[in-house]
């Protein structure tokens, strides 16, 4: 029989503290970077959730002027003409405010069969291509766009008496919004990020 080799303490103590060292050292330059991309992904996450929260907000306005509607209507006898008029105005709120803000890119509608069946390097380029048109013609109708909506300060709606301006502006908005995100996309298509085989404009 061996004799059992007994390791002095000392050894073994140092050895532990060595081997929790090593991970530390690994993950030491990770939670850096976490770090400095923290603030950034913070101010991201609250603005996206202020989006959400008007949003959300425009939404429900809308479903309890649509039951102020119904109850006035066919619960009193005695429609509300404001509310036709209110619910229009917010369903155009909501939708061009949804489309700008709130629905992530993933979410629209793609087609994704020739996508699926090229390469990294032909998606890069497909996905340059895409954005820039996207983005080019938000940029040069956004003029054309602010011109029209400011032109309509001039009308209000008959009941109401809200001006025009304010009932299209959230148009404005989603061509800015446009704009905006096909700039950061080609940003991230080109430092390679989004390229995996679900499609995203």
């Amino acid at each position: 029989m061996r004799p059992a080799v007994n390791k002095p303490v000392g050894c073994v103590a140092a050895c532990s503290a060595q081997v929790k060292e090593e991970p530390a050292k690994r993950a030491g330059p990770t939670d850096v970077g976490e770090q400095s991309t923290l603030p950034h992904s913070r101010l991201a996450h609250w603005l996206q959730a202020s989006a959400n929260a008007v949003g959300g907000g425009l939404f429900l306005t809308l479903f309890a002027v649509f039951i102020i509607q119904i109850g006035a209507r066919f619960g009193f006898n005695r429609p509300l003409p404001w509310t036709d008029e209110a619910a229009v105005i917010l369903y155009i709120w909501v939708i061009l405010w949804a489309a700008a803000f709130v629905v992530p890119q993933r979410e629209h509608v793609v087609f994704d069969l020739v996508w699926n069946s090229v390469g990294q390097r032909t998606r890069k380029v497909m996905a340059m291509v895409g954005h820039l048109l996207i983005g080019g013609l938000a940029l040069a109708g956004l003029p054309a766009t602010w011109d029209y909506v400011h032109f309509m300060q001039r009308e209000a709606t008959p009941v109401l008496e809200v001006s025009l301006m304010w009932v299209y502006l959230p148009l404005v908005l989603l061509m800015l919004a446009l704009v905006v995100r096909s700039v950061w996309a080609i940003w991230q298509v080109a430092r390679g990020i989004g390229l995996e085989s679900e499609l995203r404009l």
